[in-house]
């Protein structure tokens, strides 16, 4: 028997407008006559979903292109100023706030820095401090802009750790190393009424909203599978396959690398986050003589390791060369081996945990993005791949790129803004409708109110 299609004709009408939206957004401007074969849909079925979309404002025409002979083509692309989105990135060092148009252009940012060293660093991951941060930096950049709450179409959030959606709290995050047991995280946010209970609000892992920006805009555009790793206090990383298309962040930096080894921020012994997180990083070089600067934060902590690391004529101490005292670096002598040699064994530490990662995965890129990894850079890379394609089995080592990510530092906000534009698209372009008023009371039930028991 065949099946029951339960599609109605408003069902096929969202997923055509969905379709040209998408189509437009990421290979746009486009002409009608070429959205058609993009799409697969219709001429007849273009014309009338484009006739919505420019009545409705969300597509514009953009110039036009000679024909064939015929009358030059019109060009259509998305209005950018049609809707606005907002991406928070909840770092380890600082909280990124961030607004954007339709077509993904910052509008407007804010940040909170969250100490990261000194007596303030404990109580920087403090869950009403967090939301208090995200709650402020929206209201900032809307002021800022000269936008209304309920204009926005919605709000991405990239947070550490494992993500549960309930129905009564919403977004619910349990992140053991920053002391997160089932923080009620969206509740938080909404019980402030700072915008209107239709704004949705969609928060995911930090590692996932990396990799979906990485996917959608940067090194991991075209390929099937990828492998985005976050490498910033901590790690993560976020696995894309045919079977998970939009990507799932996996723990990886709990992974158990030495048993018995050292204790991790989230309390088990020997995880991976332990010896490669920046965190680790920068204690594990003080543990062994090196002088990170007083009362700075990680970034500029791990700034000073690598000055002391990577000599200015460029040789690098990861090449396999034993580096030996002598004069500072930034005096043109020789590298710190105490900082080269911590680097090398972390170098090694994440290359044996990228080989977990291609043996179980086997994804066609592995990209790093994160503060951390990309201030590292290519030359701490290129160590990193070296062992992490001797750690790995021979057949899925041959076939993968190992590689920086391409959007830089705000890529998880960008990333978290996608989330919410994605739904926009999936519903055909549509704002959810603002919950109807509360009906006016009876005039008696005012008049007697007080006398009502």
């Amino acid at each position: 028997m065949a099946a029951h299609n339960s599609r109605t004709v408003r069902d096929l009408r969202r997923e055509n407008r969905t379709a040209v939206l998408r189509r437009l957004f990421f290979d746009g401007p486009m002409s009608r006559l070429s959205l058609a074969p993009a799409t697969g849909l219709s001429s007849g079925s273009i014309s009338n979903v484009v006739t919505e979309l420019l009545t409705e404002g969300l597509v514009e025409e953009a110039g036009s292109v000679d024909s064939d002979g015929g009358r030059p083509r019109t060009l259509l692309r998305i209005a950018p100023r049609s809707g606005h989105l907002i991406g928070v990135d909840v770092g380890e060092t600082r909280v990124r706030v961030e607004l954007f148009d339709l077509s993904l252009a910052e509008q407007g940012r804010a940040e909170r820095p969250l100490p990261t060293r000194g007596t303030a660093r404990p109580d920087r991951y403090d869950s009403e401090l967090i939301a208090g941060h995200i709650r402020d930096g929206i209201a900032e950049v809307l002021e800022v802009a000269g936008l209304t709450p309920a204009q926005i179409l919605g709000v991405g959030i990239g947070t550490p750790g494992i993500i549960e959606h309930s129905e009564e709290d919403g977004a619910v995050v349990h992140c053991t190393p920053i002391g997160w047991e089932a923080v009620p995280l969206e509740r938080m946010l909404r019980r402030s009424g700072h915008l209107p209970q239709h704004v949705p609000y969609f928060i995911e892992n930090g590692a996932k909203t990396l990799g979906q920006a990485e996917m959608w805009f940067g090194a991991g555009r075209g390929a099937r599978s990828a492998v985005v790793v976050l490498f910033g206090s901590g790690v993560g990383a976020c696995v894309v396959t045919d079977d998970v298309e939009h990507g799932r962040a996996v723990e990886w930096g709990h992974l158990t690398v030495r048993v018995r080894g050292r204790r991790c921020r989230c309390g088990a012994l020997g995880c991976l986050e332990a010896y490669a997180g920046a965190e680790a990083l920068l204690e594990r070089w003080q543990e062994a003589g090196g002088q990170p600067p007083p009362d700075t934060d990680e970034e500029t902590a791990l700034t000073a390791m690598l000055a002391g690391a990577y000599p200015p004529d460029g040789a690098n101490p990861l090449d396999g060369a034993n580096p030996t005292d002598g004069a500072h670096p930034a005096d043109g002598g020789a590298p710190d081996p105490v900082a080269a040699a911590v680097l090398a064994e972390t170098a090694e530490y994440l290359g044996a945990g990228l080989s977990d990662l291609i043996n179980l995965f086997q994804p066609e890129r592995i990209l790093v993005g994160g503060w951390a990894g990309l201030q590292l850079g290519s030359r701490f890379l290129e160590s990193v791949r070296r062992h992490a394609l001797s750690y790995a089995l021979p057949y899925p080592s041959g076939r993968v790129g190992i590689d920086l990510g391409a959007l830089g530092p705000d890529a998880v906000t960008v990333g978290a803004a996608t989330l919410p534009l994605a739904d926009f698209f999936a519903r055909g372009g549509r704002r959810l409708p603002a919950p109807p008023a509360p009906e006016p009371s009876p005039g008696w039930r005012t008049s007697l109110g007080t006398r009502l028991v």
